[in-house]
């Protein structure tokens, strides 16, 4: 069975699966766009550890996460705690919702780790940037969802599959 999917409909998928759960989580409508992350940034990153050998990471402003996780909790202020925790459990939702499409496309059931938390821009070891997804809001708060796959002089996905 070919299970294989294209960059594009992979694109398709998490564009969609990021699209609904920021809408329906935290009440905010992202648009994809070319506008730039600012500084004050934090990353979430989460790997697929069966079915394909794959990493997405969000990378958003600070105050666009923290937007969204208040809108969420229904508070008007976060606190660094509220902020991490909404972060993780977000990217935890759109990472499930990307798995039940792909298994759909694929037949491949996938499983990710625990998400992870970082106060900046975080970069993968040994993997690299397959493409990057860069959203903006209504406020011109920036976020980008990066799809990372191994990289390619030693990639160690013997056995597994790969989405490329």
């Amino acid at each position: 069975m070919n299970t294989a999917m294209t960059r594009e409909r992979l694109e398709e998928i998490l564009d969609q699966a990021l699209q609904d759960v920021t809408e329906r989580t935290a009440g905010v409508r992202l648009h994809q766009g070319d506008q730039p992350l600012g500084e004050d940034l934090c990353t979430v990153h989460i790997t697929f550890d069966k079915g394909f050998s794959t990493s997405l990471t969000l990378c958003a402003d600070t105050s666009l996460l923290a937007r969204m996780a208040g809108n969420s909790f229904h508070e008007e202020t976060v606190t660094p705690e509220d902020l991490e925790e909404f972060s993780k459990e977000y990217l935890n939702v759109l990472c499930g919702k990307v798995a039940g499409a792909m298994f759909q496309a694929t037949q491949v059931s996938a499983h990710f780790g625990q998400p992870v938390f970082y106060h900046g821009r975080y970069e993968p070891e040994g993997q690299e940037a397959q493409f990057v997804l860069t959203y903006s809001d209504e406020h011109s708060k920036g976020a980008q969802l990066i799809h990372h796959v191994a990289c390619s002089q030693g990639s160690g996905a013997a056995g597994r599959e790969e989405i490329q």
